[in-house]
């Protein structure tokens, strides 16, 4: 039976449909992501923190969910929109539909809108606040409602999915997500290789496994941490993770990054590059509507190469900004925003993107064996 919601943006526009997973009310920052397939892996993104989601892709759900695929503990999001929900997934690896899989985990799913006209919206008047609801179906109290909630800019999301002590990750990729992949790890043992503190800001689970596929040891320590903490872990590199919102008010992480760089290999990547600019001296803006996809042209000004990568972030470094030790490495074809950085005086870089690739191609896997060359053997 159809159990009818709507979806309200703070500039007066209002979609009506019908709801999938949970029932209630929520609000967020309304965003995109073109990505074909993945859906599973941009369900369990930290990164995605306070926001509701639309799939540009017009069927979602026709091949269910797997608990391979996850990566994180948990759905970060608070909404998702579709356009049209798959009831019966067809998959060897499916375990659960995709209704189920967020009524189970609370999220509200709307689907039947027409997602192209809320998109077209989104990129010409950006991002911006909505409300979902299942409860309330009253176009003016719901407007009124996303006008009234607050923005995502200037607030700390990471402390919301960050863990809230260290562990250690002994988790390699599968088969299946090492593809063609040859794996260092095949010869070092558990515990030989360097020793890798990676900084969880909201981490998708799918970086671990690169590291370990490096043939690292990884501890995995909360984004909270001070440099004292983290160098008392006697590192021989630290990695920089993804998560969600506003990197500029994280003044613990930036001053921890401040107190590491020079004293071991640091590589950044999404989150953890804003970050890494920010603690060089950079400054941070927020995007008109993100990058948030698995096909982002992004050119490496080192090689020459052009590398179609998968990214999730609404923020970006201005180049203006930087100091003269830190160069831009990659700039995006789309739109000639910054994603990468290296810092010419100390052993650091960073990308924008997801070079794990969890779901998208495999183009930038190179960025973790750049990583494990600046690593002891």
């Amino acid at each position: 039976m159809s159990r009818p919601a709507k979806l309200a943006l703070a500039d007066g526009t209002v979609f009506a449909g019908s709801a999938f997973g949970a029932e209630g009310e929520i609000y967020g920052e309304v965003v995109f992501n073109t990505s074909m397939t993945g859906y599973q892996e941009i369900l369990t993104d930290p990164s995605y923190c306070g926001q509701i989601v639309t799939m540009t892709y017009p069927q979602i759900g026709n091949y269910g969910i797997n608990p391979e695929d996850v990566e994180s503990g948990r759905l970060a999001l608070r909404g998702f929109v579709i356009r049209e929900l798959c009831d019966t997934p067809s998959n060897y690896r499916s375990t659960k539909s995709l209704d189920r899989y967020l009524a189970d985990s609370g999220v509200i799913g709307l689907q039947g809108i027409d997602t192209r006209a809320l998109v077209r919206r989104l990129r010409v008047h950006g991002v911006m606040t909505g409300v979902i609801s299942t409860i309330d179906q009253n176009d003016a109290s719901l407007v009124a409602k996303a006008q009234s909630s607050p923005q995502l800019v200037g607030l700390d999301l990471v402390k919301e999915v960050m863990p809230k002590s260290s562990t250690a990750w002994s988790e390699n990729l599968t088969d299946l997500g090492r593809g063609f992949q040859t794996s260092a790890s095949d010869n070092a043992s558990a515990g030989e290789g360097p020793h890798v503190v990676a900084i969880d800001y909201g981490m998708k689970w799918n970086i671990l496994r690169h590291l370990r596929n490096i043939g690292a040891r990884v501890t995995v320590a909360p984004g909270s941490w001070t440099a004292e903490q983290i160098l008392a872990l006697k590192p021989d590199g630290v990695f920089l993770s993804n998560g969600p919102g506003d990197p500029e008010p994280l003044d613990y992480a930036i001053n921890a990054i401040r107190g590491v760089l020079g004293k071991v290999p640091v590589f950044g990547i999404c989150l953890g590059h804003q970050l890494l600019g920010l603690a060089c001296g950079g400054e941070t803006y927020k995007l008109k509507f993100g990058h948030r996809g698995a096909n982002q042209p992004v050119l490496n000004k080192e090689t020459g190469r052009v590398e179609i990568t998968s990214q999730n972030h609404g923020f970006a470094i201005k180049p203006e900004t930087l100091p003269s030790n830190v160069e831009v490495t990659h700039v995006n074809l789309n739109d000639q925003t910054v994603e990468g950085l290296r810092c010419k005086d100390v052993p650091a870089f960073s990308v924008q993107y997801h070079p794990e690739a969890a779901a998208g191609p495999h183009d930038s896997h190179y960025l973790f064996q750049q990583f494990r060359k600046m690593l002891p053997s």
